[in-house]
């Protein structure tokens, strides 16, 4: 992390009362869930033009039976 990023999100922190590693760790967490989300919308955009191809779950298991 670049050090004037760092010490603005420390100031950031000292002036509201919050500890740096709680605020850090809760951003990080909730930037990989917005990365995760942006994957997802990425594959269902890909994966709407096969959803003529789906099977209902049922089918699917009976043809794993064999």
């Amino acid at each position: 992390m670049d050090y004037a990023v760092a010490e603005r999100v420390k100031e950031f922190c000292r002036e509201r009362g919050v500890k740096y590693g709680f605020f850090v760790e809760k951003a990080v967490i909730e930037q990989m869930a917005r990365e995760e989300l942006k994957e997802d919308l990425l594959d269902m955009k890909t994966l709407r033009d096969a959803e003529f191809q789906a099977v209902s779950l049922d089918q699917y298991i009976l043809k794993r039976r064999g």
